[in-house]
């Protein structure tokens, strides 16, 4: 994964030339991991710890987001791979709305995350992405394509709601 923040580093993941041994479907869910570890980077920079675990007007905290990214592209990637959740897992969903962490050990958190999923991704990124999956107790059907595109998806989703909420806790500090 891509950690620079040097802002001479402007370009776009999907453009650096990057991750060119990748099938196309999996270097894009590679790149976007790349682009939010980016957005998170640049948009948190500058934030206290109190200011990541607080709720303005009632929004969900940083820290939440930062764990659950975290987490959920762990869990996603198992169930592209066939498996089901751990107990292990289960617990650290359970555990995404707690914690005192720092900001930079949330940060560094998401990169060993997107870190070890970045090998899952390529393993999974030559196989035949209509294979079925099943999610959770319901066994909801999807497909490892599904599930691949899913994990970019819902990075995504979540680093535009950190992407906010860091916005506005440094526009209240006026």
């Amino acid at each position: 994964m891509s950690t620079s923040s040097s802002p001479a580093v402007s370009i776009e993941p999907w453009l650096r030339g990057t991750h060119t041994d990748v099938p196309p479907v999996g270097r894009a869910v590679l790149h976007a991991l790349d682009l939010a570890l980016d957005d998170l980077t640049k948009w948190t920079e500058g934030l206290t710890d109190a200011e990541i675990h607080s709720q303005p007007l009632g929004l969900t905290p940083i820290a939440f987001h930062l764990r659950h990214i975290a987490g959920a592209t762990d869990r996603i990637l198992t169930y592209a791979e066939g498996g089901q959740l751990s107990a292990e897992q289960l617990a650290g969903l359970k555990a995404e709305s707690a914690g005192d962490e720092s900001l930079a050990a949330l940060l560094a958190s998401v990169e060993a995350s997107f870190s070890k999923a970045a090998e899952r991704i390529c393993a999974l990124a030559a196989a035949d992405f209509d294979t079925p999956r099943a999610v959770g107790r319901k066994q909801l059907p999807t497909s490892i394509g599904g599930a691949l595109i899913h994990v970019a998806d819902h990075t995504q989703r979540h680093v535009g709601q950190v992407v906010t909420t860091a916005k506005m806790l440094k526009a209240m500090r006026r």
